[in-house]
Formats: structure tokens, C-alpha cells, sequence
């Protein structure tokens, strides 16, 4: 297929090209696509209504695959000219028009070539130029599409592209990895994109192991690239060896018999974008590869700017970054919400091997850590002033971070200290957010690496607390050393503590006078406002838990003297555990209405930003027992506190309430 052009020369028709998992425009056959059937299907709308038509996207997203089948599925043109650049350094000034020229006529030019002189070369027939991979010449890409669309009114352009053009008349399909999950409305039995993709590259052996083929889509966040370089794996090795070695690094699958230089594995691919990056950029990509999860604007400058980089210049970098496809923004740039980056995985291992070789790991790494205490510091504020929801809501959206840095710091004897500290803070986040184990694991990882002191006594103390339920044994030989060392520091926040959690033991193992004895100490040592962990008042609320047992009029006393706790409303949750507490005596002494409207009140005022049930269905289980004539008391759950409560407890006789004594124990 051919058509004269202005210089009486013919237009040639170009069957080459292709990406990961795709085929061609080989004459009209459309090449096969695996998920992106709607993109296709969008491209190709828009190429009958638009003059010029970009499919962007990261490095080896396959955009040559969508923009294949796209322009082999559309019509009403005459003529095809298609260039792929094929180099991955920048091109120089005037090759790419030249290349254009040459597909056109036929003949080399001797030199550079103007973007007028390429745009007047096209046929004078409804034409399509298809421009792909234009990464390395995208400035002079932006002007040679500028000077088509004026001076060749019948051609249409489709250019695919790590980055938009930014022209007026431009429509943008922008593609991401394929899915990985099934769909709601997928058929039964049906495959995820990125997993068919990948069986139909891997060996027949591989359909075996679903779950670790699906594993394996995860990990390579379904990258059409990714997916076919690991699937060739599987000609040697098992799917379950592939998958170990992808949790290692993301950039070890190589296959050289890819077509494209750049898409022979994944680190060709990201060093196919590094080269295109200037040193500035190249920094900030090498040091916010130290960000495991999605980070804001500021939290980039304070870990990036340094040295080379100004402050004022990471803002610039980072939407640089976000255009080569190598940063995801999750937002809008003046939005009211701050926009969150996140960086791909391969990108992000590229980055941290090259921070690695210019040997700014370890500083980079302490100031990560350092950032990280901020947000601890940051949360714990929220919590103490009363905004608990935005608290647990900022822990959320920062916790890949606070996690990673745990996980470093277990293995960085350097760091450790400091991601003790940081924990502490986060007491409320594994206590009151149902994460007392993990909170235990990353705490008993921490404190081998920690000096003897206040600091370690502390961790001691939120690690017993959280193990508690699990491991008593464990948690009590913790409590035995904190006790000491607090003792002897004078701590008596942590003093305290550590008779709580003692408080919880004994309950646990049914003594709830020596239980209540343990609560009180605690709640009269404890500062009424103590950093770093709970007030005295839950103290207080746990030793009217305890005393239900035996002393239900004392158990409301004690309730009332948590709830009568300067600042206590501040404090969502104690005020519920207290609330809960007051409920549960009332209960205890027969008086069902009370109870049943205590629990009504606690259960209007608490607090939906949490995550946890925070004590919601504790309360709803008492109002449940009330209103079918069967009140019991139930238990809480981890999420309001680790204590233990029986599921019924005797009641006080008439004689026993007016002298102010509850039952005998059982």
C-alpha cells in the first residue's frame, strides 16, 4: 500500500514494530492483545475523530502492542508511515524528521532535516504517521507533530509515548499494568489479564501452580514486560523458584531474545529512562527509591533535598518522574488533598542499586528513619489532642513507610534505637487497630538491638503488653526486666505500665482481685497524661473490669473515677473502655435500664474514623443480651483493650449492694 506524496515520492508502508505480549500492523491483521481490549478500542475511536492520538504510559506497559492493534483495526486511511525509534539515548536535532523522510521517499538524507521539510514530504492522501517510542526525541517529536498538523491536513498521527506531547489537539490514552485480580463481572473460571498473559509465555508446566503464577503477576504489578520476561523463566524453573527470586529483585528476569535492546529485562528498561533523566532528576529517582510505599510532596523534599538537589527543585523532579511513568500520582496538583506519589517496584529497586553505588545508602537511610519518627511524633499529637480518626487515618497512608523502616531497622543495629521510638508512639496503633502480634513480631525484632536503659524498658513493656494474650510466659519474663530497669531510671510511667499489663496476666489467668490490685498501683502511678502510651485512666476502667467479678459497687466507683479523669473526652477510646466498664457494673448490680442506656450512649459517640471495632461490638453484644431478656457480659475484644472479662458474672444480692460488697468469688 502506497500513495504519492508532494514531491512526487511514495509513502511506504512499515510492518515492523510490536511490544511485550503483541504482535504488529502486519497489512490489515490485527495483533493479538491480552487485557486491553477497551484501550484498543478507545485508540482506535479516537484516531477516526482526532488528528493526533498519544498512548502513554511506563516503560514496558505495552504501548506499541495497544497502538498496533489499534491502527491495524482502524480505516479510512490510504497511506501508513511508521518510525520507531529504536536508540535509548537522546537522539540529536533533526534525525527523527530525517527518519520520517527516508520511510517516506526512500532516500537518505545527507543531513539533518527540518520538521517542515518532513511534514511536507507526506503524501497528499488521507494518511496515517505512526510515531513510536519517541522518548529519546520528544522535544523535536513535539515540534514535528506541530508542523503536520499544519501543513498536512490529511494525516493523522498516533504516537506512543512515556509522556504526552502536551499540544491542544492531542487525546491521551494513558495505560497501566494489567489486572491481576478477577473482575466482579468475570465468568467462572475466568483469568486475570496479567495471568493469561503470563501462561501464554510460560511453560504448559506453570498452569500447575495458580497460586504462585498469581503471586508472581502481583509482585511484577502486572508489567506486560515483567510478566513475559518472568513467564520464559519457567523453562527452567519451577513457578514457585520464580516467585521466591522475585521477592529478592524485581530486575533479575532477562530475555535475550526479545527483539528490542531495552526490553531484554527490566533493568535495560529503567536504565533506558535513567538515561534520558538529568543529574537532578537522577537523584531524586535514586534517593525516593528508599520510599516503600506512597509519599507526599513535602515527605520527598525532606528525603531528597541535599547536596546537588535544592528544595525547590524536588517539586519539578518529581513531576518529571511522574511524565516518564517511573512515579504514579494518586491526586491533582491544588487539589485539597495533598497528591501522593508512589514509585513503581522495578523503578524503585533501580534507583536504591544506584543510590547503593554512589554510597549515599546509609545517609538517605537515616534520614528515612528520622521522617519517620516525624510521622510517629505527628500521630501520637493527633491522639492525645483528641483527633484519634485522623491519627489512625495518617498512620494508615504512611504505614508501608513506618513498616519498611521496622523491617531495616531489625537488621541496622544503627537504626534501631530510633525505630524503637518510633513504635512506642504507635502504641495505640497496634493496641487500639487490632495489631497486637505484628506489633509484638516488629518490637521483639527491635529490642536485641537496643542498649539497656529506659528506652529498652519501655519496649519491653509495649511488647509484654501486646504478647500478653499469645505468649504470657514470654510477656512476664519482658515485664520482669522492664520492672527492674524503670525501677531503677526512676520511670515510674513505665512502673506503672508494667503493673497494667501484670493486672492483665493475672486476669487472664483468672485471679481478678490480684488483677484489681495490679490496676490500681497502675492507675495511681501513672501519669494522668503520659506520652509514648495510655493515660492512667484506663487503668482506672480496667480495674472496674476486674472488680466486677467480685466488688460490683466498686467497680462503678472505679468506672466513675475514669470517667471523671481531666481530659478525658479528648480521649475516644479510654472514654469508651471506661463507659464500657461503668456499663458492665450497672449490669453486674441488676440494673439493666442503666446499663442499657450507658452502652446506647458509648455506642452514639463512637468514633467511625477508626479501623478497629473499637469496642462497638462489645457494647452491641451487652444491648443485644438486654433486649432479648438474657443480659450477659460479654468480653471485650483486643481491639478496646487486652483484658479478659467471663461471659457472665454473679449478681450482688440486695444486702451485699447496700453494704457496698459484691459477691464472693467463684
Amino acid at each position: 500500500m502506497g500513495g504519492s506524496g508532494r514531491d512526487g515520492s511514495a509513502a511506504t508502508v512499515l510492518t515492523s514494530g510490536g511490544g511485550p505480549g503483541g504482535g504488529s500492523a502486519r497489512e490489515g491483521v490485527r495483533p493479538a492483545v491480552v487485557g486491553r481490549e477497551r484501550e484498543t478500542a478507545a485508540v482506535a475511536e479516537l484516531l477516526a475523530a482526532h488528528r493526533l492520538v498519544t498512548v502513554t504510559g511506563p516503560a514496558g506497559v505495552g504501548k506499541s502492542t495497544v497502538a498496533a492493534a489499534a491502527v491495524a483495526a482502524s480505516a479510512g486511511w490510504e497511506c501508513l508511515v511508521q518510525v520507531r525509534w529504536e536508540g535509548s539515548a537522546p537522539g540529536r536535532p533533526g534525525e527523527l524528521s530525517a527518519a520520517v523522510l527516508t520511510r517516506v521517499t526512500g532516500a537518505v538524507p545527507a543531513g539533518p532535516v527540518s520538521p517542515e521539510r518532513a511534514a511536507d514530504c507526506l503524501p497528499d492522501a488521507p494518511t496515517l504517521l505512526w510515531l513510536d517510542d519517541m522518548d529519546p526525541v520528544h522535544e523535536e517529536c513535539v515540534r514535528l507533530v506541530q508542523r503536520v498538523l499544519l501543513r498536512a491536513p490529511r494525516t493523522t498521527v498516533v504516537v506512543t509515548s512515556r509522556r504526552s506531547l502536551g499540544l491542544d489537539a492531542e487525546r491521551t490514552v494513558p495505560l497501566r499494568g494489567l489486572r491481576t485480580e478477577p473482575a466482579p463481572g468475570d465468568a467462572a473460571g475466568a483469568r486475570p489479564p496479567a495471568v493469561e498473559l503470563f501462561h501464554r509465555h510460560a511453560h504448559p508446566g506453570a498452569a500447575e501452580d495458580p497460586e504462585s503464577v498469581a503471586e508472581v503477576c502481583r509482585l511484577v504489578e502486572g508489567l506486560p514486560l515483567a510478566l513475559v520476561l518472568a513467564a520464559e523463566q519457567t523453562a527452567r524453573l519451577p513457578v514457585r523458584e520464580v516467585e521466591r527470586l522475585l521477592r529478592l529483585d524485581q530486575l533479575w528476569p532477562a530475555g535475550p531474545r526479545l527483539p528490542h535492546r531495552r526490553h531484554r529485562s527490566l533493568r535495560d528498561a529503567a536504565g533506558s529512562v535513567w538515561l534520558l533523566c538529568d543529574r537532578t532528576v537522577r537523584a531524586v529517582w535514586a534517593r525516593a527509591g528508599l520510599f516503600a510505599g506512597s509519599f507526599t510532596e513535602a515527605s520527598a523534599v525532606r528525603l531528597c533535598a541535599g547536596g546537588a538537589v535544592e528544595a525547590h527543585q524536588v517539586p519539578s523532579c518529581l513531576l518529571r518522574l511522574a511524565a516518564h511513568g517511573v512515579l504514579q500520582m494518586d491526586g491533582e496538583i491544588g487539589a485539597v488533598r495533598e497528591p501522593r506519589y508512589r514509585m513503581t517496584r522495578a523503578a524503585r529497586e533501580f534507583g536504591v542499586e544506584r543510590l547503593t553505588a554512589k554510597g549515599e545508602f546509609a545517609a538517605v537511610a537515616q534520614r528515612r528513619a528520622q521522617l519517620a519518627e516525624q510521622v510517629a511524633v505527628d500521630a501520637e499529637s493527633l491522639w492525645e489532642r483528641g483527633a484519634q480518626d485522623r491519627a489512625v487515618r495518617l498512620v494508615c497512608e504512611e504505614y508501608e513507610e513506618l513498616a519498611a523502616l521496622l523491617d531495616h531497622a531489625s537488621t541496622a543495629p544503627g537504626l534501631a534505637p530510633d525505630a524503637l521510638r518510633t513504635a512506642l508512639r504507635l502504641w495505640f496503633w497496634w493496641v487500639v487497630c487490632d495489631r497486637a502480634e505484628e506489633g509484638a513480631a516488629r518490637l521483639l525484632a527491635l529490642l536485641p538491638h537496643c542498649d539497656s536503659g529506659p528506652l529498652l524498658a519501655r519496649g519491653q513493656w509495649l511488647a509484654a503488653w501486646l504478647s500478653a494474650r499469645t505468649a504470657p510466659d514470654a510477656a512476664r519474663a519482658l515485664l520482669d526486666d522492664a520492672w527492674w530497669t524503670s525501677v531503677l531510671a526512676g520511670d515510674t510511667a513505665t512502673v506503672g505500665r508494667v503493673a497494667h499489663v501484670q493486672g492483665v496476666l493475672a486476669l487472664r489467668d483468672g485471679d481478678a482481685r490480684a488483677a484489681a490490685a495490679h490496676f490500681r498501683l497502675a492507675a495511681d502511678t501513672v501519669p494522668a497524661h503520659p506520652a509514648a502510651g495510655p493515660p492512667a485512666a484506663l487503668s482506672l476502667a480496667a480495674l472496674a473490669l476486674a472488680q466486677v467479678r467480685f466488688a460490683p459497687v466498686e467497680a462503678r466507683r472505679s468506672a466513675h473515677r475514669a470517667l471523671a479523669q481531666a481530659g478525658l473526652r479528648q480521649d475516644a477510646w479510654t472514654c469508651q473502655v471506661a463507659r464500657y466498664a461503668y456499663a458492665c457494673a450497672d449490669l453486674a448490680l441488676g440494673r439493666t435500664g442503666r446499663a442499657w442506656r450507658r452502652a446506647t450512649r458509648a455506642l452514639a459517640g463512637c468514633g467511625e474514623g477508626l479501623p478497629a471495632a473499637h469496642g462497638s461490638g462489645a457494647l452491641r453484644q451487652l444491648l443485644a443480651g438486654v433486649e432479648v431478656g438474657s443480659p450477659v457480659l460479654p468480653g471485650p475484644p483486643p481491639a478496646l483493650a487486652p483484658l479478659s472479662v467471663p461471659a457472665s458474672v454473679p449478681r450482688a444480692s440486695a444486702r451485699e449492694i447496700r453494704l457496698g460488697r459484691g459477691p464472693a468469688r467463684t
